[in-house]
């Protein structure tokens, strides 16, 4: 009883001076009001903000404030958003019993008013305007005006008062809380956990908050760019019903794309949404938690609004737009031989694809979204799940992708689909809380039932002649890059790289059209960020199955023999039961390959075969052998690839390498790819860990979005890094290594730096470019 009466008078006491405040700011300032402050382009104060104020915004905030997890939803990548504010309700929340409301900035309300209406506060000052109270009634130039009072400590390492955790507990000091704020964590200012912003940077930040804060909008699209959208609208919003199914099922697999028109600009980036208007008119948006869920209008109008925000790499999926690609989409569903009799309506059936589009050909489905592979499976690494253990511990750190030849006649027969419906149904169907084991049971048993029809249908096809080799895999049609992939897991973030990148892999996928559609649908159109933790475990359970189903048909190309010892390696202490869905009772293939294995290596030798037949797209962006990397670069950093135990271990997960040399700036990343006995547990990972099988991986240019360190050294220093990351056999070894090659989060060249890394990342990849996410760096 005293613990619950001290409680109370602390909550009432906390709630005082917080009135207090409030009334204090009040009398001093005028009470809050909603300030208009977004202005033209072109005027003064709107170019003021576009040439100088929004870099500096870019560069020194929205690297940490920026998708799901910025800390306190304090998106600070749009006008909107900082307009907006924070909130302290964490959208991350894997333990929730109920769905959050959606915050989609620019989605999910709009206009200030409405989100001071759900809880954000401002960060600006919203009292009288006059240049004193914008500064000191506004969150923004209190906390950084508090990281130069106190900047951080002398030293290497941040003191243990600094909690840089993903999963840390919210901090989000509001105007009126401030002052506790301060007095609690006096070295809390801004950039959390980094140095302070340079003065001159200060005073471009400081003379436009004095300024009340105005903000603009990049210029409307060039004239070229609004002809290209008129036609692409045009296409889109067909009054057939053919036409009108066709653009539903093109939506539901771009709503995420950063969509560009390679011929008039690589650089404006445009999102496709749902209207309730038609092209001409302005857009009204169209805001359901999912993609297929039920618009609530009679017409649905797919409409392309320009993306106004700091582009972040951790969310940019750009999709080129042009002739080429309208004449494919003709080709592959307007002029294809199918009728569609009725539109499917927006029911329970519509979060299963095998059933709202059983009306288009699936053939033209999968070769859709073979046309970008890497688009499709990045939407799993880059789309809702941008953050999340729970639904990336589902894969390894490191595997390679192939896929099935549309051509073949395999499981993405439409008649084979149509009998399947029932058992390919899509965790987003459900909305219970409460019965998550049923559904896992249930889908367990769906998916053994089509496993083994599966596994009937390529019996059947074998014996009709379909010969299980190579040529059973997509080779790009001898012209598309897309045809082989590489995944890298980071723990709970990832990236997908076109071609065969890094070092043979522990496992490796051959994804057919099912499969391909069902990731989808599991982990991007269906995936709710702000679901309750019965739609988040049914996700991640189920995903299980889609990668075993992905390993076993890459197994399926191997010897009999060597299917049922790589299914025991790669899932060692797992129940019998999780490897019959790899290969056993479940999911089984009792035909021989049609390939003839020479050599006791029989893995490294499909690996080989399949290499040879995908050379002519092969891509090499991301390889040592591509013809920028000196040789001497080469030399020095392909043997850290040969390493495996204790100094992967030792390495964080993702480094970037900032190399100098006399022919310009070089960037590669190290990525630490950890090793487990299995994959399976939800809640244990860390007991299936094997670091003595722990290896690394070096890629040319980024290779993730979130780097735990940035090394920067000279060329003729790379046989010494080299040489000092091989013998790392302790964190002391580690640390020596920062001490000589490091740019730590608490050095005084952090901020240069990470200019030049940006800098350098843009001029080698200007399309795929996006700002780095600074909230993983470590503090070693």
């Amino acid at each position: 009883m005293t613990t619950r009466l001290s409680l109370l008078l602390l909550c009432l006491l906390l709630a005082s001076c917080t009135a207090l405040t409030t009334f204090q700011m009040n009398r001093k300032y005028g009470k809050p009001d909603l300030q208009p402050r977004i202005v033209s382009h072109d005027s003064e104060a709107g170019r003021f903000f576009l040439d100088e104020v929004q870099p500096v915004i870019e560069q020194r905030c929205v690297v940490c404030h920026s998708c799901y997890d910025a800390p306190c939803q304090l998106k600070l990548s749009s006008p909107s958003g900082i307009d907006r504010g924070a909130n302290q309700a964490l959208v991350y929340n894997g333990y929730r019993l109920r769905d959050a409301e959606p915050t989609r900035l620019d989605y999910d309300a709009e206009t200030t008013a409405d989100w001071r209406q759900r809880d954000f506060y401002p960060v600006l000052n919203d009292r009288r305007q006059q240049a004193s109270a914008n500064l000191q009634a506004g969150l923004i130039h209190r906390l950084l005006t508090q990281k130069k009072q106190h900047p951080l400590p002398q030293g290497r390492h941040l003191p243990d008062s600094f909690d840089l955790s993903l999963n840390r507990d919210q901090s989000c000091p509001s105007n009126e809380n401030y002052a506790s704020y301060l007095r609690k964590k006096p070295l809390w200012g801004m950039p959390y956990g980094l140095p302070a912003i340079a003065d001159e940077e200060m005073a471009i930040l400081t003379r436009w908050l004095e300024n009340g804060a105005l903000m603009a909008y990049p210029p409307e699209p060039l004239v070229e760019l609004q002809s290209r959208i008129a036609v692409w609208e045009q296409f889109l919003n067909g009054d057939s019903a053919k036409q009108q199914l066709v653009a539903r099922y093109i939506y539901e697999h771009w709503f995420l794309a950063a969509l560009y028109f390679d011929e008039v600009s690589s650089e404006r980036f445009f999102q496709l949404v749902r209207s309730a208007t038609p092209p001409g008119e302005p857009i009204q948006l169209i805001a359901t938690r999912r993609p297929f869920d039920d618009p609530g209008v009679a017409r649905v109008y797919y409409r392309l609004r320009p993306v106004d925000a700091s582009i972040t790499n951790k969310t940019h999926m750009p999709y080129k737009l042009n002739p080429a690609r309208m004449a494919r989409l003709q080709q592959l569903f307007v002029d294809a031989d199918f009728v569609v009799a009725s539109l499917p309506g927006y029911d329970r059936d519509a979060a299963n694809p095998f059933v709202a589009f059983a009306a288009l050909p699936s053939q033209s489905r999968y070769k859709f979204m073979l046309d970008e592979a890497q688009f499709t499976i990045m939407g799993f690494i880059k789309g809702p799940v941008c953050r999340g253990s729970t639904a990336l511990n589902v894969i390894n750190d490191h595997f390679w992708v192939y896929f099935v030849d549309p051509e073949q006649p395999l499981s993405q027969a439409d008649d084979f689909l149509i009998l399947q419906q029932d058992n390919l149904e899509m965790p987003a169907e459900q909305d219970s809380m409460t019965a998550a084991l049923r559904y896992f049971l249930s889908y367990s048993d769906q998916q053994t039932r089509y496993l083994m029809a599966k596994s009937e249908a390529l019996e059947k096809s074998l014996g009709n002649g379909l010969a299980l080799d190579e040529q059973l895999v997509w080779d790009g049609d001898g012209t598309n890059n897309n045809a082989a992939l590489t995944v890298f897991r980071h723990y709970d973030s990832a990236t997908v790289l076109k071609g065969l990148v890094g070092q043979q892999p522990k496992t490796a996928w051959v994804i057919d059209y099912t499969l391909l559609e069902r990731i989808h649908y599991l982990l991007v159109a269906g995936f709710d960020v702000y679901g309750n933790v019965s739609h988040q475990l049914l996700t991640r359970l189920y995903m299980d199955f889609l990668r075993l189903e992905g390993e076993f048909n890459f197994l399926a190309l191997l010897p009999q023999q060597e299917r049922l010892r790589l299914r025991d390696y790669w899932y060692r202490n797992a129940s019998d039961d999780v490897k019959s869905f790899l290969h056993g009772s479940r999911a089984y293939l009792n035909a021989p390959p049609g390939i003839v294995y020479h050599s006791d290596q029989p893995l490294a030798e499909l690996h080989g075969i399949l290499q040879q037949r995908l050379q002519p797209v092969l891509d090499d962006e991301h390889l040592l052998s591509h013809a920028t990397v000196p040789a001497s670069h080469r030399e020095a950093l392909a043997p850290l690839m040969q390493l495996q135990g204790v100094a992967a271990t030792v390495m964080p997960e993702s480094a970037i390498l900032l190399v100098e040399s006399a022919g310009g700036r070089h960037i590669y990343t190290l990525l630490s790819n950890r090793a487990y006995y299995n994959i399976t547990s939800l809640l244990q990972e860390m007991k299936n860990r094997v670091p003595a099988e722990d290896n690394l991986t070096v890629s040319r240019g980024i290779a993730t979005a979130y780097p735990s360190v940035i090394l920067q050294l000279d060329e003729a220093q790379l046989p010494q890094l080299a040489q000092g990351i091989a013998a790392l056999r302790s964190e002391a070894d580690y640390i020596a290594l920062l001490d000589r090659f490091g740019v730590r989060r608490t050095s005084d060249s952090f901020w240069a730096t990470s200019d030049q890394l940006h800098d350098s990342f843009r001029q080698q990849s200007p399309v795929s470019y996006g700002l780095l996410d600074y909230n993983r760096l470590e503090n070693r």
